[in-house]
């Protein structure tokens, strides 16, 4: 379902701004745009909106030094999904965008390639750390 890479040579342990760069940078490499980081309301956040073709992408960020509570795509509660879309649905307003775009709910997993079960024979390890995007959190 998800796309992983593994990354080594960083640092170990990430800020969340760190995390949110990385995952940006992850879907630059993809083809994705960027579009704006960080959108608060008192609704909820957005880590990084991104456009992909025509697409409006929101995208939340995950990050964990150590899998000990969890991975980082299961600490994507059903709480969390109803404060991204709150806040997706404020920025669409606020941009005048409600009846012109399409948009879809993407999520960034990052996760220490070294932990078990988080990466893969076939990914490559270059950082540390395993980066899996996760399309269409919200179907």
């Amino acid at each position: 379902m998800g796309k992983r890479i593994c990354l080594s040579n960083r640092k170990n342990s990430l800020s969340g701004a760190d995390a949110e760069q990385l995952g940006r940078e992850f879907l630059i490499s993809k083809g994705l745009q960027f579009v704006a980081k960080n959108f608060r309301t008192r609704r909820g956040e957005i880590d990084l909106i991104m456009l992909d073709n025509k697409v409006l992408v929101f995208v939340e960020v995950r990050f964990r030094s150590s899998i000990s509570f969890g991975s980082a795509e299961e600490s994507i509660t059903a709480q969390k999904c109803h404060r991204l879309t709150a806040a997706a649905q404020a920025y669409m307003q606020r941009e005048g965008l409600t009846d012109r775009v399409i948009a879809r709910f993407d999520a960034i997993a990052i996760s220490p390639a070294n932990s078990p079960g988080v990466s893969q024979p076939s990914d490559q390890v270059t950082d540390g750390y395993c980066i899996k995007w996760i399309e269409n959190i919200l179907q």
